[in-house]
């Protein structure tokens, strides 16, 4: 989240979010026109992505999602993290600014927004709140407040008609992307396109990400090293989220703390990942670094933001769990045979493409093989496995969205990655999966 947002209304209505819409492609398509002229008078022949990917259009679709909010934010994010190795670099490059690009309700609009959920006079039960959002994001945004008996809470307040426009919205932005050419016309989004329409109507009811904190907190237990901000059900609502204050630091700000902290703190939750997985069989899939706090004076990771929660089928965990094995084994037909049940190939697909795939799945389990500790911060992984996607993309034939299941895994994966390349952290992740690949199939803990 960006504490850093503009304050700008929110677009309740889809009349205005389309109309919203609607003045982006009139001023892509007029940039896309005075770039061609430019372009034609230096002698050039521009192409259709030439002309769509220029600076000013990236400025006029980033600023005008992050306006929007809601679905039409969170499908640019999505698609960023996602299905960025099957997209443009240009076009990634704008989606990802998304990421980092949230605008903050004014107060009145967030007094209204309190007074439709919470009633007239809904101050009276609070000594303190702030209006001023410590957090935005492409949902909503959180308040710091005090109750009159002392507890401090964070409040997340949805932005208004975020709700009943999620499918809409979806769809006008994909078909903007579309008729735009910033998107191959090979590439098959319905699948993404409907599973990010389902996930947004899970994360934009509060209610259901309450019960997800309450669940988490359950199968973690008296675990030491995590701590959840409980939620206060006498003031949740479905676009309302009260939870307790908890304190902490951004994770990432950590980059120059001592080796030690760095390597636990990444340690701690790549193997939180495998435990999701293979244990609770529940993942929470958003790897935003602003999910993750951490409390110095109890050593303690804050984990925030459960919306993007996701169960996983024990076939699937399953097939994931004989995919890592055989790329720890160096076994390609293993590993081919287990990405097949997962759902990632389809019928068309030439065995060197499948063969490619394979290869990209053993290079992203690399620290798995490595012996020891694996220093992410002198790794060069994810530039390889950007590189390797890209690569693989440039194949028109090959194009396809994965199944959801691997998209949000393989989101989360890389996103951990990215953290633990950013704290410079040593991790011996071939240690911390051990104990799961090792399970017979079928099994969890009890």
């Amino acid at each position: 989240m960006n504490t850093m947002a503009r304050a700008t209304a929110v677009p309740g209505g889809r009349l205005a979010r389309l109309a919203r819409l609607g003045s982006l492609a009139t001023g892509v398509a007029g940039g896309m026109i005075a770039e061609g002229a430019r372009q034609l008078a230096a002698g050039k022949r521009p192409t259709v992505g030439d002309l769509v990917l220029t600076p000013a259009n990236a400025r006029r679709v980033a600023d005008q999602l992050a306006q929007l909010r809601g679905a039409a934010m969170k499908v640019g994010q999505l698609m960023s993290m996602d299905a960025g190795n099957l997209l443009p670099p240009e076009l990634a490059a704008i989606l990802a600014r998304l990421r980092e690009d949230a605008r903050t309700m004014p107060m009145s609009q967030v007094v209204q927004v309190l007074e439709t959920h919470w009633g007239q006079g809904w101050e009276q039960g609070f000594e303190r709140f702030s209006f001023t959002p410590c957090a935005a994001a492409s949902i909503g945004q959180v308040h710091r407040a005090r109750t009159h008996d002392g507890q401090e809470l964070a409040i997340k307040l949805q932005y208004p008609g975020v709700r009943r426009s999620i499918d809409s919205d979806v769809d006008n932005v994909a078909t903007l992307l579309r008729v735009s050419g910033l998107l191959p016309r090979a590439l098959d989004l319905a699948p993404l396109l409907e599973e990010a329409k389902r996930q947004l109507h899970e994360e934009a009811d509060y209610l259901r990400e309450a019960g997800n904190l309450q669940r988490f907190a359950g199968l973690l237990g008296a675990e030491a090293d995590f701590v959840l901000p409980a939620p206060v059900h006498a003031l949740t609502r479905s676009d309302i989220l009260a939870m307790h204050w908890v304190e902490g630091v951004a994770v990432e700000s950590l980059d120059s703390a001592a080796q030690p902290v760095r390597d636990r703190i990444a340690g701690l939750l790549i193997g939180l990942l495998f435990r999701e997985l293979f244990e609770f069989g529940l993942v929470q899939t958003d790897p935003n670094f602003a999910n993750y706090r951490y409390d110095a004076a109890s050593g303690r990771i804050v984990l925030l933001d459960f919306g993007a929660t996701r169960a996983y089928s024990m076939t699937v965990v399953d097939a994931y769990r004989r995919l890592m094995s055989g790329a720890i084994r160096n076994d390609p037909a293993a590993m081919s045979a287990a990405a097949q049940e997962i759902g990632y190939f389809q019928e068309h697909l030439h065995a060197s493409q499948r063969d490619a795939v394979i290869a990209l799945f053993a290079e992203a389990c690399e620290p798995l093989r490595h012996d020891g500790a694996y220093d992410f911060g002198a790794s060069d992984l994810a530039r390889r496995i950007r590189d390797a996607g890209l690569r693989l993309s440039m194949e028109r034939d090959f194009w396809h969205t994965p199944p959801a299941e691997a998209l949000f895994l393989h989101r989360k994966l890389g996103g951990l990655y990215l953290l633990a390349a950013r704290l410079g952290a040593r991790v011996p992740v071939g240690r911390l999966a051990a104990p799961y690949l090792e399970r017979p199939a079928g099994t969890r803990p009890a």
